[in-house]
């Protein structure tokens, strides 16, 4: 009884002390440093926060000192109580309003507002795709900007370096988008591994379509180019999957043009389908399957389905109506809310952040696609 009573009130005054240490720790001032390093107030302060005019002597005092006693700064409420404003800018191809890239707005924005308190303030700047002068005149924009930090959706890698080397030459952090371009040296990407997105769409495709003769790749293109690098990347994983695994199928290409009407795209589809009768499968690797979904629907060819990308939410009806079979999501949304706060995360609170972030690669159908969590981070 007594050695068990002993034991128990040792524990109370183990625990009693610990959190005593605990309270020490989480109160040490300057001035605690200070006298512990033997140096002056303003030599910690300048340690503190990485300002020059201390001596290597001094600063390695204060550095023992700081881990001796187990110093772990605040770095929430030193952010805060500086008080400084910052500006992150979002550069990213024009789009409609039924669009991957909408959600990664969204996100960016729904940051900015997470973090007001810190005066985070997101600009978000467009440039035309395929068009070298509007990529370039919205690059000069921002760097007149001053910008504390930039989120780029890489445009062609020779055009796009032009942009970030001066963004090196000014030390504005910058993170990659979409495209993961390395010899960029971004601070971090978002994005899916694209070739094994593109192989694992083949692999799932190919347990409804195994006994087909031909497959129908619907592409968005401009001038014969594929709209997007992350585009291209997928569909050499897709052919890659297809000529290891099913050589013998035909993959027949649908070239929508980007700005064409739907009109237009009606008509290319309905000669597509006419000489192409005995076609029932289709995918594309981009965020418009809803284009021939819709179609589908509208001619009512029940005996054709499109697998595509994107929670967009016209994708989405066609999904649940049944024209698209499957979707792979890539959270735009946490996409877009990620890159803001990696730049915030760099910037304001002076952490290391991740180099390389590859998004999931999500198969929703209509039995799954309500408990999907776009907004979830």
């Amino acid at each position: 009884m007594c050695a068990g009573t002993t034991l128990f009130f040792t524990v109370v005054s183990c625990r009693s002390h610990s959190k005593q240490l605990k309270t020490m720790a989480t109160k040490i001032r300057i001035k605690d440093i200070a006298e512990r390093a033997g140096v002056s107030v303003g030599t910690v302060d300048r340690v503190l926060h990485d300002r020059p005019n201390v001596s290597p002597p001094a600063r390695e005092k204060v550095e023992k000192a700081l881990k001796e006693m187990n110093y772990q700064p605040n770095m929430y409420a030193s952010a805060l109580a500086y008080n400084k404003s910052y500006t992150f800018f979002l550069l990213i191809p024009m789009h409609e309003s039924e669009a991957y890239w909408e959600e990664i707005e969204e996100g960016a924005k729904k940051c900015e507002d997470t973090r007001r308190d810190f005066h985070i303030d997101v600009e978000i700047r467009y440039y035309q795709r395929f068009n070298e002068d509007s990529f370039k005149d919205k690059c000069i924009e921002i760097l007149n900007s001053s910008p504390d930090g930039v989120v780029i959706v890489p445009a062609q890698l020779d055009i796009t370096r032009r942009f970030t080397d001066k963004l090196h030459d000014h030390n504005i952090p910058f993170v990659l988008l979409d495209s993961y371009m390395p010899d960029l040296r971004p601070l971090s990407f978002y994005g899916q591994d694209s070739f094994c997105s593109g192989y694992f769409a083949a692999k799932m495709l190919m347990l409804l379509a195994a006994q087909e003769k031909e497959i129908m790749l619907m592409r968005q293109t401009k001038d014969g180019k594929l709209v997007s690098k992350q585009q291209d990347n997928r569909e050499v994983g897709f052919r890659h999957y297809m000529h290891d695994h099913f050589p013998e199928i035909e993959i027949v290409n649908l070239d929508l043009p980007l700005q064409g009407t739907r009109k237009e795209y009606e008509h290319t589809m309905e000669n597509f389908f006419i000489q192409h009768p005995h076609l029932h499968h289709c995918i594309t690797l981009n965020s418009k399957a809803y284009l021939v979904g819709e179609f589908l629907l509208k001619t009512n060819r029940r005996d054709v389905q499109i697998m595509g990308y994107d929670m967009v939410a016209k994708n989405v009806e066609c999904l649940r109506q049944g024209s698209i079979s499957f979707l792979i999501a890539q959270h735009a949304y946490l996409q877009g809310y990620s890159c803001v706060d990696t730049l915030f995360n760099a910037i304001v609170l002076k952490k290391k952040v991740t180099p390389v972030n590859y998004m999931p690669i999500e198969l929703l159908s209509k039995e799954n696609v309500d408990f999907y969590r776009r907004t979830q981070l």
